[in-house]
């Protein structure tokens, strides 16, 4: 139909290749964020999204099957293929699912960094421990990761010459963590990756 009012030319070199990028940005978005949900222990989501993702795929390569000498369509492939893995990262950004464990290792005494966590409904860890330097405390927590800026802040404030690590956590057993007002259908996602395991 398309065909009929465009030029073959226009159709063929603008048309095509970016119908191609548009379903390469959307498979490998949904790509980036499938293979970040399984990193994260989520069963049944990746699964669903796959479904689609392999869908707009297989349109995306049978236009360029069907377009063989179209090199402009290699280029749209390609171009997708890099844009949606940049759009998926930037949208599981975003979304801050799952859980963050943050360690950090101060010489000062972090009683009050610790109170103040706590006062805040984070649950903290202490122990004693030995570096190149002398005795230092050891804090660790293990945080929702779109908490994570308000934790950073917090430890700067308290400790800005202590040294912190930060790790993604795939499950936890229990945990002490403050209420926070999302959507629901983000507290519905983000519960499926740090849902307690028991035995």
């Amino acid at each position: 139909m398309l065909e009929s009012v465009i030029s073959p030319t226009v159709f063929a070199y603008v048309i095509v290749p970016l119908l191609i990028f548009c379903a390469r940005v959307c498979d490998m978005s949904l790509d980036t964020i499938r293979v970040i949900f399984m990193s994260k222990g989520i069963q049944y989501l990746p699964a669903f999204i796959g479904f689609f993702e392999v869908i707009i795929w297989l349109i995306a390569i049978g236009q360029v099957m069907n377009n063989l000498t179209n090199a402009v369509c290699y280029i749209a492939y390609g171009a997708g293929f890099a844009t949606g893995t940049f759009v998926g990262m930037t949208l599981e950004e975003r979304l801050s699912l799952g859980l963050t464990s943050v360690r950090i290792i101060t010489k000062e005494d972090p009683a009050e960094l610790m109170q103040f966590l706590r006062s805040n409904n984070y649950g903290v860890t202490s122990i004693d421990g030995e570096g190149g330097t002398g005795k230092v405390k050891m804090v660790f927590t293990i945080i929702k990761r779109q908490d994570l800026p308000h934790v950073i802040g917090i430890i700067k404030d308290f400790h800005p010459n202590a040294f912190y690590s930060i790790e993604e956590v795939k499950s936890v057993a229990e945990g002490v963590f403050p209420e926070r007002n999302s959507h629901r259908f983000f507290r519905w996602i983000d519960s499926l990756s740090y849902s307690p395991k028991g035995k």
